[in-house]
């Protein structure tokens, strides 16, 4: 689901235009994602994809470790399983980039971009906003 917004004309809590602070959530992750996520104190937009980066980065980890188990399981099978393997690395991380990219895009446009199954997570996370003291 995409939702539309002016992040453009915004600054966020964090100094930067809201568009910027979005798509930057994603450059390193769940280390970057964390930090905006703590930073941000008003605007939802950040806090959403700040709050996506984190649930990404998580699914993303743990189908690395899953694929790391699979590949050497697969790698007892003589050439065949190597293959295997190594085809369905490339393919996951491949797709890993491409939706990276289109991630960090997307909060650049200045579009809630939300993914089925982690999105509604990164929601509700980005609503429960920290107290400020």
């Amino acid at each position: 689901m995409t939702t539309p917004h002016t992040p453009h004309t915004t600054v966020s809590s964090t100094g930067l235009p809201e568009n910027v602070a979005g798509a930057l959530s994603y450059v390193l992750g769940p280390i970057t994602g964390i930090l905006f996520l703590v930073l941000e104190k008003n605007s939802p937009f950040v806090r959403f994809h700040a709050a996506q980066s984190v649930a990404v980065s998580v699914v993303m980890i743990v189908l690395s470790i899953i694929l790391s188990v699979l590949g050497a399981v697969l790698a007892v099978i003589p050439i065949l399983g190597w293959l295997i393997g190594l085809a369905l690395t490339l393919v996951v991380g491949l797709g890993s980039f491409v939706l990276w990219i289109l991630l960090m895009l997307r909060a650049y446009q200045g579009s809630e971009w939300e993914l089925p199954g982690v999105g509604a997570q990164a929601r509700r996370l980005a609503r429960q906003v920290p107290e400020v003291r």
